[in-house]
């Protein structure tokens, strides 16, 4: 299905609104049904001391922006014109794909924890993640024929095909848990994950996949709605449901504009948090000695003395400014045919 300009920005218009009233029209009663059911969040002791006031808040919400994503792509689904998916589902199955098997390994992991009060080992995790890179990065291979990706301003580097699914794996295994280190503090992660998936929707648009450019919307509609709950003081958090699937489902859409080298950019905050952890782990393991006050990042901050909000907002400052980097690049980037 072609779109011009026109009708394609009032359809993400349209789906980025309507993923966003309907989230806010169904929050409210999805956080009564977590209190209800006693779903909460278990507080790790390890932290700074001012998260424990946040035990028992209930967690789970991702579920609420899986379930609204998975909807609105469900209806297109269904409405569309036959001759007319076969542009929709290969350019949005993966990321929808993504979506949903991740989300749920972290509900599996958020009720292990609110009942055990430890959630799914790592090495677990990886496992299933890695299975849902491999089965992701496979189906875009095969589909569209992907032998290499594009390098920012340089235009397309080959890879072969082989190199292009381990590098897809790696993609939703690091974006996935780097999403999850993110999500510490009210808002946080989801705000950092609004602007990526902006970002990325533009890139969809530089590309040529519309569909893309419209589940990138459905997200971020979703996610915002998300956060009219979450932001501090959080009524609810999104825990490994939101955040295991949102990092997974964020790769996939890189990977299917080719455009996945941009993915550590537009995704620069998650990057940083990673980075964090592994370097307070690697220092402390062979010098006995901590880089910084606590990780991930945003706990070194907030030990340091800024308050938990300013904390998050300048984190979402920096993802809105290199989510506009990653978009920039991605237009300057010359690709065969355009």
């Amino acid at each position: 299905m072609q779109f011009d300009a026109r009708a394609l920005v009032l359809l993400m218009l349209g789906v980025l609104l309507g993923a966003f009233l309907l989230g806010l029209a169904l929050g409210g009663p999805y956080i009564k049904l977590l209190r209800d059911l006693r779903i909460g969040q278990n507080i790790r002791r390890e932290g700074p001391e001012t998260h424990l006031a946040k035990q028992g808040t209930p967690t789970m919400g991702g579920l609420l922006v899986i379930g609204v994503v998975f909807f609105l792509w469900a209806l297109v689904f269904f409405i569309l014109p036959a001759e007319q998916l076969g542009d929709f589902i290969p350019q949005t199955i993966v990321p929808m794909g993504a979506l949903l098997a991740v989300g749920l390994l972290g509900a599996i992991d958020d009720l292990v924890n609110v009942a055990y009060g430890f959630g799914i080992r790592g090495r677990h995790k990886i496992v299933w993640q890695s299975i849902v890179g491999i089965a992701g990065a496979v189906y875009i291979q095969r589909h569209f024929g992907v032998t290499g990706i594009f390098i920012p301003l340089l235009g397309e580097w080959e890879i072969g095909a082989v190199a292009f699914v381990v590098l897809a794996a790696i993609a939703i295994i690091g974006t996935s848990n780097g999403v999850n280190l993110t999500d510490g503090m009210d808002g946080l992660a989801g705000g950092t994950t609004v602007f990526a998936f902006l970002s990325f929707a533009f890139i969809a648009i530089a590309r040529g996949f519309p569909w893309l450019a419209v589940f990138c919307a459905a997200m971020v509609g979703a996610v915002l709605a998300f956060l009219w709950f979450n932001v501090h003081p959080a009524e609810f958090f999104m825990g490994d449901t939101g955040a295991l699937s949102f990092g997974a489902s964020l790769a996939s859409v890189a990977l299917v504009t080719g455009f996945v080298v941009l993915l550590p950019v537009a995704g620069l905050v998650f990057v940083a948090e990673t980075v964090a952890v592994m370097l307070q782990v690697g220092s402390f393991k062979i010098r006995r000695k901590r880089i910084f006050r606590m990780s991930p990042l945003h706990n070194h901050f907030e030990l340091i003395g800024w308050p938990e909000e300013k904390v998050t907002i300048r984190f979402w400052l920096i993802g809105a400014v290199a989510g506009i980097v990653a978009a920039v690049l991605a237009f300057a980037t010359p690709i065969g045919g355009r």
